[in-house]
């Protein structure tokens, strides 16, 4: 259910939402059912009982093996469009929504039923959830560069409607660095760009993303704060945070929603943004994680404006867009 902390105030943008990570208990069963895939699990309180995670990599083992029921076009555009009527119902208006063609394809399903699935879906949004939306690609930085590189080809070939290429899964290790040139070649397509950088690896991620990647947006980046000169950086060029504040804590980032920084990075200039990561693994969605940060941080109603504001000047969404979710105010 929705929570009415986003209810009553500006419209939300959601900027970093793994598709696959919006897969509830209760679709994959259906869509296990659907495709005759056999389950591990005896019901889905076995299930949910496997949702307490030590780390980045505990979660990512679960992810990708609950990812074995989606198959078809069908099952992508399902599982889209269940998200997009849970972000609307939580007051989300725009939507940009990573997904992982690697994941898919290397079980054997053809990327143009991932395209073709989400495709629909992104295509209806604004008639059935008036929700605008794009695709962000996430590549998976622990799969080798190479994989990357035929991937980006593909999906350039096949015209699908994504505008944006993002760098995601295990980020410890695998460096920003290792993809420069298949991002510059994203980039040279007219793809916007960004990437998962300081969650679990180091601020240096950061840098590496902005300056080796020529990302628009840092996608977590909390680790920012342990380096000043780059928090005075990001602070003077406005580069948008896409922060998941319940994600962080399920993973052991921060170890309570009490001790995140999210007010601190407000307060330092930020330019700050909530959002969900994967919601049907991390205990909610994008009015969930607002709702319990102001519980646990005493999140103000001014504080969420500004996190609002900056969720929709940070989108990919046209100048004509941002102007109707803000009311008719201008973007900065």
């Amino acid at each position: 259910m929705a929570n009415d902390v986003a209810a009553t105030t500006t419209p939300l943008a959601e900027l970093h939402m793994h598709v696959e990570g919006s897969l509830e208990p209760e679709l994959i069963f259906e869509l296990a059912q659907r495709n005759r895939v056999t389950l591990p699990y005896r019901d889905l309180d076995d299930l949910r009982s496997r949702y307490e995670f030590t780390d980045l990599q505990s979660f990512l083992d679960l992810y990708f093996a609950n990812m074995s029921v989606l198959r078809t076009a069908a099952d992508f555009a399902d599982l889209t469009r269940a998200y997009f009527a849970r972000a609307a119902a939580g007051g989300v208006r725009h939507a940009e929504i990573f997904f992982n063609p690697q994941a898919h394809t290397a079980r054997g399903v053809p990327l143009g039923e991932v395209l073709d699935g989400l495709g629909d879906a992104v295509a209806a949004s604004e008639a059935e959830f008036s929700l605008s939306s794009g695709l962000i690609v996430g590549i998976l930085r622990d799969r080798p560069v190479p994989e990357a590189d035929a991937m980006l080809t593909d999906l350039l070939a096949s015209g699908a409607p994504v505008i944006g290429i993002g760098l995601d899964s295990a980020e410890v290790g695998n460096p920003p660095s290792l993809f420069a040139d298949v991002f510059a070649r994203a980039r040279a397509a007219g793809l916007h760009a960004v990437a998962h950088a300081g969650e679990e690896g180091p601020p240096d991620y950061i840098r590496q993303a902005l300056d080796l990647l020529g990302v628009e947006r840092i996608d977590h980046g909390i680790r920012c704060l342990e380096d000043e000169d780059l928090v005075d950086r990001l602070v003077r060029d406005r580069v948008p945070l896409t922060v998941c504040p319940l994600s962080n804590v399920r993973l052991r980032v921060v170890d309570r929603l009490a001790d995140h920084p999210i007010r601190a990075m407000l307060a330092r200039g930020l330019a700050v943004t909530v959002n969900s990561d994967d919601p049907a693994y991390f205990g909610g969605y994008v009015d969930d994680n607002l709702a319990q940060l102001r519980d646990a941080v005493g999140l103000t109603d001014a504080e969420r404006e500004t996190l609002a504001r900056n969720s929709i000047e940070a989108s990919f969404a046209s100048a004509a867009r941002k102007a109707e979710l803000l009311g008719g105010r201008p973007a900065r």
